[in-house]
């Protein structure tokens, strides 16, 4: 968890090599994972190449739903922090050719490296 303990002072709760390892079936060859986080029950995966967003689902989590979104076709996104009274932040991209789509963020989830890791696979810098 070196990488992840390092971003700017702030943990995660996976382990890097535990991710590959579940999605190593949908790698593309040569493909690194950058970052990971959890996200309440689902994580947030940055790849070199592009962003991975594992949904899980039912009572077990057995059943997920694994997007995959090129960095070049986010045109824009946003995070909104959790307020005072708010127990959620919200995530929402925008992916070219189709409507915006939002992710609940948990009050504990590191919004700072998640909007970073974004900022740099959008902006090219992965």
């Amino acid at each position: 968890m070196g990488l992840l303990s390092g971003l700017m002072g702030l943990t995660s709760d996976v382990d890097v090599n535990e991710v590959h390892a579940e999605l190593a079936p949908i790698m593309i060859d040569g493909e690194e994972i950058v970052l990971a986080f959890a996200v309440v029950r689902d994580m947030l995966v940055f790849t070199d190449l592009r962003l991975i967003i594992v949904d899980k689902q039912g009572m077990t989590g057995r059943k997920r739903t694994i997007q995959s979104i090129p960095y070049r076709a986010i045109t824009t996104f946003s995070i909104e922090t959790a307020g005072t009274f708010d127990a959620d932040s919200e995530m929402t991209i925008w992916v070219s050719g189709q409507p915006p789509f939002t992710r609940e963020l948990s009050r504990r989830s590191n919004i700072a490296g998640i909007q970073k890791a974004l900022a740099e696979g959008v902006l090219g810098r992965r």
